[in-house]
């Protein structure tokens, strides 16, 4: 009983493996397609390790208190690697470019 065993979870995980070898996700191209200006090294650097192009770009227009509380949420709620000298630039660069 034991061997029938073994050559049966092997044969689940090789099959299961060709299975999921077969599978393939093809992502959309990225679009590095974000306003240039002072600020834009800093946002690159921290926000697109996380977020696309797409997803900052195509959100609404917004105040410069929601850029900064969304900026704060980001660090504290969230653990992004944001240093303290950070937040005002990435603000500044939110508000100038998709600010109200």
């Amino acid at each position: 009983m034991k061997p029938f065993l073994t050559i049966f979870s092997l044969v689940a995980v090789v099959g299961s493996y060709l299975v999921a070898a077969e599978k393939r996700i093809e992502l959309p191209p990225e679009k590095p397609a974000y306003p240039p200006g002072p600020g834009a090294d800093v946002f690159a650097a921290y926000c697109l390790a996380c977020h696309s192009t797409e997803y900052i770009t195509t959100q609404p227009k917004m105040p410069r208190k929601f850029w900064e509380a969304t900026v704060l949420k980001m660090r504290d709620k969230f653990g992004a690697p944001l240093p303290e000298e950070s937040v005002k630039t990435i603000t500044d660069y939110l508000t100038e470019h998709f600010g109200s």
